[in-house]
């Protein structure tokens, strides 16, 4: 728990450094429109983003853009495939793909992370190999995995209920709007 429990969250606005930005919770709606009006760019994710208002409430000059990841377009399977069929690179989960996938598993089937990086990163294997996948990652895909920094508040609402497992949605979000209401540090 914070020393500064009793601080209140300043207005965002650009007076702020970029250390006390990042101190606190902000929504993404909240940093995109700081942006705007601070004239800056307001394009990708929330942490670019914060990181690009940082450098200019501190007047530095803003970090350099991450590459785009490039996907390769590459020919996509069209039907009819089976279990020989090859796997190409650049392929998606196609319609295609989840027809097979559903023909050959059946109705528990769906692209989770395991089978979308397997799609993904599979090149040159075969469906049946993907089938295989499928079958040797569910014990795993049945485990809690960690959620992503960027969906913080997901996160807080898993963790919320495995304190309070008998809590209403109403506490927990009252719960989150207390939360991010407190400084981070």
């Amino acid at each position: 728990m914070s020393a500064n429990i009793g601080e209140l969250r300043p207005a965002l606005d650009p007076g702020l450094s970029g250390a006390e930005l990042r101190r606190w919770y902000w929504t993404l709606a909240e940093l995109t429109a700081l942006a705007r009006t601070m004239g800056l760019p307001a394009a990708g994710g929330k942490a670019a983003l914060t990181d690009r208002l940082a450098a200019a409430l501190d007047g530095l000059p803003a970090p350099a853009p991450a590459a785009p990841a490039r996907r390769r377009a590459g020919r996509q399977l069209a039907a009819p495939v089976d279990g020989d069929t090859v796997i190409p690179e650049g392929q998606r989960c196609s319609q295609v793909l989840r027809e097979f996938f559903l023909r050959e598993i059946g109705p528990a089937f769906h692209f989770d992370a395991f089978m979308r990086r397997c799609i993904a990163e599979g090149a040159g294997r075969t469906l049946a190999e993907a089938v295989a996948h499928w079958h040797a990652t569910r014990a795993e895909a049945a485990g809690p995995r960690e959620v992503g920094a960027q969906f913080e508040f997901n996160r807080f609402l898993r963790d919320w209920h495995v304190r309070h497992p008998d809590g209403a949605r109403t506490e927990a979000l009252a719960a989150w709007q207390a939360h991010r209401a407190r400084p981070r540090s």
